[in-house]
């Protein structure tokens, strides 16, 4: 393995800002992103390539209202259908496209919603990834949870009615090793039913040992599916090779998790491709792995602390319900996440359409769920959040809204026998 790199950055060396400024300036001092570093596993793998032909193959301004109408016509969406209704022409029919995801949402989901909550239990990384409120040489307060704090943030969640969490870390094994968080998911599986892992990419046998130790499913962000793009933004780390971030579904599909999660940061690249190439790994990993439980989000860029090195191409709330309605059409049976990102309004109106699951009671900060779940007054003594929420609403809120909606919020649907 590359050496583990984190900077306390309160204390950046003049030879840390120097390597820094060359990082971000000359892209000739970087290693290359499409090589694997030492103790990165290589799958063998045809999805890969099924997935960016279909992205390289994708003109979307060639594609007419006629093509839009066909595809909304269609009992069955195909693959050309899908890129249709990504496609700037469909934009004037999104109310039509709505009704169609509706429509299917309702057929293989009724009306039920499902909640969960992130439980950030570190904040060290060893990646500089430019867009990302925990990169290495942002000037953050850092922490890790021990046992200890990860038991009482826990119970904290447990006690308010949450049965599935989300474990999230920052991408360092230096400071996150795979037995650490191993022993988050032994801890997990005492309160919760259901235990899903949004962690820095492993191999398959790594995979495999975090979920005997209990954890059912991972989700990955791939940020964006431009490598070109995706060069720029991920400057250092391990997280700056592309094709292994790519791999990591299906690494931990061979590791036997129940189910899998996908995700571009909608507003790095071409937001249309970066959709396309999202569901498109979905698609041909579902055909693959068809036991696998497959779900989609498509969040978009949030402030973060310090951010001063990206710009993020604009997606507005009608876009992404396009990109959400188009997911829903395309592949009816997928999981759709919605985050916290999004605003109360924006999700209120989603799960009613597209969205099957949302977050509650979210905090992006370390070891603050006790100050903000009960009022408490914060002792100081905890990590800086990732990037800003927009929509902060505790579970029985959520709870309370979604049935005044007509939805039927669920919090648990699996049982272990």
């Amino acid at each position: 393995m590359e050496n583990s790199f984190f900077i306390d950055s309160e204390k950046l060396s003049p030879a840390a800002l120097e390597k820094k400024h060359r990082l971000e300036t000359d892209p000739s001092s970087r290693t290359d992103h499409m090589k694997y570093m030492e103790g990165m596993e290589i799958i063998e793998s045809d999805i890969c390539e099924k997935v960016m032909s279909q992205v390289r193959e994708y003109d979307y301004n060639r594609y007419t209202a006629r093509d839009v109408i066909a595809a909304l016509e269609h009992e069955t969406c195909s693959i050309e259908d899908f890129k249709a209704l990504l496609s700037p022409a469909a934009e004037p029919y999104l109310e039509r496209m709505a009704q169609k995801a509706k429509a299917e949402t309702s057929k293989h989901f009724g009306n039920t919603v499902y909640l969960f909550t992130p439980l950030y239990i570190a904040n060290y990384c060893e990646n500089y990834c430019v867009y990302c409120g925990f990169n290495c040489y942002n000037d953050i307060r850092r922490m890790k949870l021990n046992a200890e704090q990860i038991d009482k943030e826990m119970k904290v969640i447990a006690d308010s009615g949450m049965e599935e969490i989300l474990l999230l870390t920052g991408e360092s094994r230096s400071k996150s090793s795979i037995e650490y968080i191993g022993e988050a998911c032994r801890l997990a599986r005492k309160y919760f039913r259901m235990v899903g892992l949004e962690i820095y990419p492993v191999n398959t046998d790594e995979y495999r040992y975090l979920h005997e130790c209990g954890a059912d499913y991972v989700t990955v962000f791939q940020e964006t599916y431009d490598s070109d793009k995706y060069e720029t933004l991920h400057l250092l780390g391990h997280k700056r090779v592309w094709p292994y971030r790519f791999d990591a579904q299906e690494r931990a599909l061979r590791g036997g998790m129940r189910g899998a999660g996908f995700s571009a940061l909608l507003g790095l690249s071409d937001f249309r491709k970066d959709a396309l190439a999202s569901a498109m790994h979905v698609y041909y990993l579902q055909r693959k792995y068809p036991h696998a439980e497959m779900s989609l989000s498509c969040p978009r860029l949030r402030p973060i602390i310090n951010n001063d090195k990206i710009n993020p191409l604009d997606v507005h709330e009608t876009q992404l319900c396009q990109v959400l309605c188009a997911y829903r059409i395309f592949m009816p049976f997928v999981g759709i996440t919605v985050s916290s990102r999004e605003s109360e309004s924006f999700r209120n109106g989603i799960v009613k359409i597209a969205a099957t699951k949302i977050s509650a009671g979210v905090s992006t900060g370390i070891g603050d769920h006790e100050s903000k779940y009960s009022g408490k007054e914060s002792d100081g003594a905890e990590g800086d959040e990732q990037f800003e929420i927009a929509d902060d609403r505790s579970l029985d809120k959520m709870y309370e809204d979604m049935s005044a909606e007509g939805l039927q919020p669920v919090l648990n649907d699996y049982l272990y026998v």
